[in-house]
């Protein structure tokens, strides 16, 4: 007669796998609370105290999770600048004109200014962090502006755009699609990807030979 056996029970145990997403998520929580108190009220109107009860956690809950209020802070940061260099990664990738790769890569930039963490980068002053964490904050920003001036010189070199100061152009272009960030309110009568759209088409066209 054959032998029958019974399952083990689930364990009502969290597993490793398990307690990671759910550490993951977690932090994820606390730093999109974070990032959306500090674009609404400003860095040095928003405690700590603030987002935690805003999801109903304690403070050391987020000191558990992500620090201090000057490491929550250069977290959205770096966190809207990754966005930014994965952005232009993925355009200085592509094959084609350069003035192609340069609107694609400035579509997402505006996109991405118009979001919860990059919009925490542009209306972040490094004199609201630590020394150290401004210094690193400097340091990534300049990699994207590399970035973008990178494109911009491709652009030039192969004809696609006729300007010739890489430099200028980048602040010119930055300059422009850096204020979305602070005037751009979401539900209004564009999307976000609309407007993005619509103020590159005007800045590539005044750049594109004629």
């Amino acid at each position: 007669m054959a032998r029958t056996t019974t399952a083990e029970p689930p364990s009502p145990f969290p597993d490793r796998a398990q307690r990671l997403a759910s550490r993951t998520a977690k932090r994820d929580a606390l730093l999109l609370a974070a990032v959306r108190m500090f674009n609404e009220r400003g860095f040095h109107a928003t405690s700590l105290d603030d987002v935690a009860a805003s999801l109903g956690v304690s403070k050391p809950t987020i000191y558990h999770h992500l620090g201090n209020k000057d490491q929550v802070l250069f977290e959205c940061v770096s966190i809207g600048l990754g966005q930014l260099r994965e952005a232009a990664a993925e355009a200085a990738a592509k094959p084609g004109r350069g003035i192609d790769r340069l609107r694609d890569f400035l579509i997402r930039y505006a996109r991405i200014n118009m979001d919860d963490f990059g919009r925490c980068v542009i209306r972040t002053g490094d004199e609201a962090m630590s020394p150290d964490s401004a210094a690193r904050f400097r340091s990534l920003k300049r990699e994207i502006d590399d970035a973008l001036r990178g494109l911009i010189a491709e652009a030039i070199a192969d004809g696609s755009v006729v300007e010739d100061d890489p430099k200028l152009l980048a602040f010119t272009l930055a300059g422009a699609l850096n204020w979305p960030a602070r005037w751009f309110a979401p539900g209004g009568a564009l999307r976000a990807t609309e407007v993005a759209e619509r103020m590159v088409a005007m800045l590539i066209a005044g750049i594109a030979p004629r």
